[in-house]
């Protein structure tokens, strides 16, 4: 049986998911980051067959989504994408202290994943904390900088005209270049690595991401980094996928 606990650490709320039978155990520990405009529930069927494997799952809300919702809805404020993302990665360490204080989360064991801004954030997280072990990056980029400009001419934008080359954006783009692992791709050396993405992706565009595993696959730190294509689900990660990224934790935290 799972359980799933609704918590809150540091005033962050988040779904813990676990086999019932070692709720109270020391586990590997997952954080698991949600997408754009989604909220902690929607992540559910991927933290249940994480925790299936017998890890702990922690699916925190993140910044301006669902419960932690401010103002005008999170669809409407596409330039605070990143704002969001840098708060995952400052808060994603005191999720694993507290759980760690706890004793509940092996410290030597930990992992991190998401879809889209989760993977994005997912990406980021592994040029910060050189402790996480393991990722898997569904349909995120590890880009940001190239991947902001295609944001804001895309249909994320909602049809407003934004230049990116303006002046104004230059310490927006600056402050990217330190979670950019597409610039530092040396921080993956000895953690495994998973991406997954679909060809006909719209929202995320494939291609960068693929470019980014060819780049690296070879190279003496990028041996434990591997990749899946599909082809026909979209912006939407499919069940099997769900299905592997269990099992990929299973195998390598």
């Amino acid at each position: 049986m799972i359980t799933v606990k609704h918590e809150y650490i540091n005033g962050i709320p988040l779904l813990e998911v676990v086999l019932t039978e070692k709720m109270n155990e020391t586990l590997p520990t997952v954080v698991f980051y949600h997408g754009w405009t989604n909220f902690k529930e929607s992540s559910l069927v991927h933290g249940y067959e994480i925790a299936k494997k017998g890890f702990r799952v922690l699916i925190p809300e993140a910044y301006l989504h669902g419960e932690r919702s401010k103002g005008a809805p999170v669809n409407e404020r596409s330039l605070e994408f990143w704002d969001v993302v840098q708060h995952n990665i400052v808060e994603f360490p005191s999720l694993i202290e507290q759980y760690v204080k706890a004793g509940l989360t092996d410290q030597s064991r930990v992992g991190v994943a998401g879809l889209s801004m989760g993977g994005v954030t997912t990406s980021a997280i592994l040029t910060q904390y050189s402790w996480v072990k393991t990722a898997v990056v569904l349909m995120g980029s590890p880009s940001p900088i190239p991947f902001s400009k295609w944001l804001l001419t895309s249909k994320w934008q909602q049809g407003v005209e934004i230049d990116f080359e303006a002046e104004q954006f230059a310490p927006a783009i600056e402050s990217l270049k330190t979670i950019s692992l597409n610039l530092q791709p040396e921080k993956i050396d000895g953690k495994f690595v998973h991406f997954w993405h679909d060809k006909d992706d719209d929202l995320v565009p494939y291609q960068p991401t693929f470019d980014f595993y060819k780049k690296i696959k070879d190279r003496d730190y990028g041996k434990h980094v591997s990749f899946t294509t599909t082809e026909g689900y979209g912006h939407h990660v499919p069940y099997l996928i769900s299905v592997e990224t269990a099992e990929y934790f299973n195998n390598h935290l």
